[in-house]
């Protein structure tokens, strides 16, 4: 179907492909992953020709159409909608703008070119391919009224809904996707999920979602000192085999027999989950085979993520009275009584990402409420990461002198100790000595967290805390916080976080609050529940 042979991509005199080879085979979705920089988006660009490799060479099976989820969300800004969709299928659009000319200055010598045309959209299912776009978008959330609206109407989730809808339209033999459920809400990445699981041509697709990753990938395309290798299974199956694969490695007196049975123990424990999967029903090329030599350690570095606090906090932690936000003169929230106690793992959400943000920022005493009042436990201690923390990094500080602003004692401010701690959070040698302000996305939430391990409050609350990060980075953060003892609130469009951290469930609308004991996906499945949350926003 697609392959790729010899490839070689380098920079000046960094090798990020040496001499690849490999296929990516019809029916199966492949999950790219990789540590950050390691070629993931270059790799895709090569894929799509959108960029050109050192050497080697893609090649596409003849009269296969390869469709591409398109990063630059300004490009079509001059065309409605609908239309944009419809040119996410290239050969059927200019057979389509053909005949419109051709009516639009018909005359008898044109007549049969119009037949031959018309033969040609018939067998492309062309005549329903409005109807095939209109219903792509709905699904999406797309309502009708904006089908014919041009695209620089549109606000940018809206942008990125169509353009995925371009990406899917027409059944293309080969999909590829760089971050497709980046600001989608968790009912659009659920349909697209299925829609993919169902999807019989070939995927591949960068994501740093793991729920994602698990529920539509056949196989895992791991990029690796300048290679890739596929492994078969998800996302999940190929993190917990390698860990295996490293914990065995380091067991040097172990009988290479036990090691075996060991690994054969885990395949058939994760096959007897993967039969139960909804993957494993609805795409059936879910894995073909889980084979014991696949199986191998990885290279990845994971950061040592673990939150302390100084002392436990008592029953109460928090209690907030009608509270009420607004943003000019628009309710983001309003009515909320909400009463927090300890040992609660709360995901907070709404469908307005600006109703969360603005509570967190109200109860951390950053901005004042429109109404209402919110009082914290006495014995409680807390730590925020907020969704924009550009101002801790308003400075020059290396990053040992960043971080001191934070210890709490004369040990935690030696440079051994604050070296340490860095290189625990995977800044070693010199890149302990960078200055704050020059610093990625990912390096900035990472020094964050860092900052909040040396905090040890036993509150914490978390603004898109996977934001920027690597999926390496997000493994170990969920773990971190699923073994953590205190309280924490979350909010999050990471699926596997909002899943497995979380026991309580708050949804902040104009019109109330919705607060649930239970975990996020029997709070989304609930048929009464969404009921009443389509109430509260109306």
């Amino acid at each position: 179907m697609l392959s790729v042979s010899n490839l070689s991509v380098q920079f000046g005199k960094r090798v990020l492909f040496d001499e690849v080879n490999t296929t990516f085979t019809e029916g199966n979705c492949y999950g790219i992953i990789g540590a950050n920089g390691a070629g993931k988006s270059t790799f895709l660009k090569i894929l799509s020709g959108k960029s050109d490799p050192t050497s080697g060479h893609v090649h596409l099976e003849p009269g296969k159409r390869m469709s591409v989820l398109e990063q630059n969300h300004n490009v079509y800004d001059d065309y409605p909608v609908l239309e944009t969709v419809l040119r996410g299928n290239k050969p059927l659009f200019e057979i389509k703008t053909e005949i419109d000319a051709l009516y639009a200055d018909y005359s008898d010598e044109n007549a049969d070119r119009i037949g031959e045309l018309q033969v040609q959209f018939e067998e492309m299912d062309g005549w329903n391919a409005d109807s095939a776009a209109a219903s792509l978008l709905s699904n999406l959330g797309i309502k009708t009224e904006l089908h014919y609206t041009l695209m620089k109407d549109l606000d940018g989730k809206q942008k990125v809904r169509v353009l995925l809808a371009q990406a899917l339209f027409g059944n293309p033999d080969v999909l590829i996707m760089d971050e497709p459920t980046n600001d989608l809400d968790y009912e659009t990445i659920n349909w697209l999920e299925n829609f993919l699981a169902n999807y019989d041509n070939t995927v591949i697709v960068v994501s740093h979602d793991r729920h994602f990753l698990d529920a539509v990938c056949t196989h895992i395309s791991d990029i690796d000192f300048g290679k890739i290798n596929h492994f078969s299974g998800n996302y999940s199956f190929w993190y917990e085999s390698s860990q295996l694969a490293a914990r065995q490695r380091a067991q040097q007196n172990k009988k290479a027999e036990e090691k075996k049975k060991e690994l054969q123990e885990f395949i058939q424990r994760f096959s007897a989950n993967v039969a139960k999967s909804k993957q494993a029903t609805s795409r059936k090329k879910m894995i073909d085979k889980l084979n014991i030599e696949e199986i191998k350690p990885s290279s990845r570095r994971y950061p040592a993520i673990i939150f302390d606090r100084d002392r436990e906090a008592g029953d109460q932690i928090l209690n907030i009275e009608k509270l009420e936000a607004s943003i000019e003169g628009e309710t983001l929230f309003s009515g909320i009584d909400i009463n927090l106690s300890k040992g609660d793992k709360v995901i907070v959400f709404s469908r307005d990402s600006r109703a969360t943000t603005a509570f967190y920022e109200i109860i951390n005493g950053k901005e004042e409420p429109v109404a209402g009042k919110y009082s914290w436990g006495v014995t409680t201690s807390q730590s925020y990461l907020p969704l924009d923390n550009s101002e801790y990094f308003d400075n020059d500080l290396t990053l040992v002198d960043w971080l001191r602003q934070y210890a709490k004692t004369e040990e935690e401010r030696e440079e051994v100790f604050i070296r340490g701690f860095l290189g625990k959070m995977l800044f070693s040698g010199e890149e302990a000595l960078k200055t704050s302000n020059v610093l990625s996305g990912g390096e900035k939430v990472r020094c964050m967290l860092s900052r909040m391990m040396m905090m040890r409050a036993n509150v914490l609350m978390l603004d898109e805390p996977t934001n920027h990060l690597d999926l390496e980075s997000i493994t170990a953060f969920n773990n971190s916080l699923k073994n953590f003892k205190e309280t924490v609130m979350l909010t999050t469009h990471d699926h596997e976080f909002a899943q497995t951290v979380a026991n309580r469930v708050i949804e902040l609308t104009p019109n109330g609050v919705i607060d649930r004991y239970m975990t996020f996906d029997e709070y989304m499945s609930d048929p009464k529940i969404k009921e009443q949350r389509d109430k509260m926003y109306a």
